[in-house]
């Protein structure tokens, strides 16, 4: 799933080719990508470009008083061409989801690989009209976000604390990834309760995020689209890598499995040398 450092550099990507030139159409191809109907596609017909902006992993193309707004979800990709073939896309052939077709014959496809589709469009007039967007917390990467603006927003927080860097209505961008590489960065288990979380420890994770968000921005920047998924595997260090030795210590990286996820850490790093129970393996040797 793309996350805020592929999502900033796709909004850099696009703001680069988009802003300033007209849209000539945009054409949903699979039936369940678009989830508003009013204002009507048709609308941004004729529109110029304004801006392309970020919400967490929302991407925002700003037109005509409009705005175009893409998640990717798990699956979903974009494609930029400098020449839209001449036909239209045919429904149900392949990944394409919608087609964005600009005046000079530019454009670019939004696609979704797999059979379950999540990736979502909404035309609206302000981006807070998507319930999504306006229940995201904070950007991590705003000049605001301090190491006091981190503690806010754990507090009162009962959770381990990978699942709270991935709640998008406490902080808004971090997936399942980032949150693994993150929590290596910092030295900390996984499954601590962010009520256990001392001084030192907010201290430490928030660099940790911080850091770890700017290097990953920075390494994707000027990339074009088709390259930032390769580059996002590349950066990583636990996250995907379970088997392999961990590029700080040696140790093997481990893994732990969830029904529809898994997490990705170093025993020696994160957690004193001890692996986490892998419940799902545990049952499977009961």
């Amino acid at each position: 799933m793309p996350e805020l450092p592929e999502v900033e550099a796709l909004r850099e990507f696009l703001d680069d080719r988009l802003t300033g030139r007209e849209i000539a159409r945009v054409t949903p191809v699979a039936i369940s990508v678009l989830k508003t109907y009013d204002p009507p596609l048709s609308a941004l017909e004729g529109a110029r470009v304004t801006a392309v902006e970020r919400h967490g992993k929302w991407l925002d193309i700003g037109a005509a008083g409009l705005h175009l707004t893409v998640h990717l979800a798990r699956a979903g990709w974009l494609r930029w061409t400098d020449e839209v073939p001449a036909a239209p896309p045919r429904p149900g052939k392949g990944p394409l989801a919608l087609r964005t077709v600009l005046a000079d014959g530019a454009g670019f496809d939004l696609t979704e690989a797999g059979t379950t589709k999540r990736l979502a469009v909404h035309l609206v007039h302000d981006p807070a009209d998507v319930p999504q967007i306006a229940a995201l917390g904070p950007d991590p990467l705003a000049d605001g976000f301090d190491r006091a603006a981190l503690a806010a927003v754990l507090k009162g927080e009962r959770r381990q604390i990978k699942g709270a860097l991935r709640d998008q209505k406490l902080i808004a961008g971090i997936g399942n990834a980032y949150s693994d590489e993150i929590l290596h960065a910092a030295r900390m288990s996984p499954f601590k309760p962010v009520q256990n979380l001392d001084e030192h420890d907010m201290d430490v994770l928030h660099e940790a995020l911080r850091t770890t968000l700017s290097d990953a921005v920075e390494r994707s920047r000027g990339l074009a689209a088709g390259r930032l998924k390769s580059e996002k595997k590349s950066g990583l260090r636990v996250h995907g890598r379970a088997g392999l030795p961990c590029p700080v210590c040696g140790d093997t990286v481990r893994e732990v499995s969830f029904s529809d996820s898994s997490l990705q850490y170093c025993p020696t790093c994160q957690t004193g040398g001890k692996p986490l129970a892998d419940r799902r393996l545990s049952r499977l040797l009961k």
